[in-house]
């Protein structure tokens, strides 16, 4: 059973059925490479990122192994507007979730926006509407939309 406490969006992103473990591993490592930055990967990051992977069918025991790990940055370039979103809102949540921002994190972040194909400026319009706790589906929509403008 999951506390209310470890959850932070009600809706998980469940990528497209097309993908492979591969692929959301990748987005994993990607999130938890950032989580990594400040030394420590806080309980409530760890839980993020389980319940992002269990939503999409991966087991703890895929999961947890991944934190034990550096990663290198790799950013898939094959991804839809959609993908692109939920990669960048996912680890800007996660980047917001202990409450704490560090440099590091958002050079981080800022690197993976520009590689997805946005404007800097996404990072800041992000962060002044992502919340750390559960958004519901229109806000996320809302956001999606927004965001869009900052696409190249």
């Amino acid at each position: 059973m999951l506390c209310s406490v470890c959850i932070i969006r009600q809706d998980f992103p469940v990528f497209d059925q097309n993908q492979t473990t591969m692929d959301v591993t990748a987005q994993l490592k990607l999130m938890i490479g950032l989580a990594q930055i400040d030394g420590t990967v806080a309980d409530r990051e760890k839980n993020f990122v389980r319940n992002i992977g269990r939503a999409n069918g991966l087991s703890d025991s895929l999961i947890d192994p991944l934190f034990e790990q550096r990663h290198p940055v790799i950013v898939p370039t094959n991804l839809n507007e959609d993908e692109k979103f939920n990669y960048l809102f996912n680890l800007v949540q996660l980047m917001k979730i202990d409450e704490r921002l560090y440099k590091e994190e958002l050079l981080f972040c800022s690197k993976i926006a520009t590689v997805l194909g946005y404007e800097r400026e996404v990072l800041a319009e992000l962060m002044l509407n992502v919340k750390t706790g559960s958004m519901t589906g229109e806000e996320i929509q809302s956001l999606k939309k927004i965001t869009m403008k900052y696409l190249k």
